[in-house]
């Protein structure tokens, strides 16, 4: 997998997968993979884990 060097930032999300490919929300690839359904699996996580730190945020 290749990926970004530079932090995701709050408005990078959501997140997508297209095909093999992650890209932020202005169209940026962030990371690449061998196969479709785990970049598709990936976004799913990464943009759970983001919700779930705003949400943190917003509770703290």
């Amino acid at each position: 997998m290749s990926t970004s060097k530079k932090p995701l930032e709050p408005d990078d999300f959501p997140v997508t997968a297209e095909g093999q490919k992650i890209k932020k929300q202005d169209g940026e690839l962030i990371a690449s993979t061998d196969h479709p359904e785990i970049a598709a699996d990936l976004a799913y996580r990464i943009n759970d884990d983001e919700a779930r730190r705003e949400e943190d945020k917003w509770s703290a």
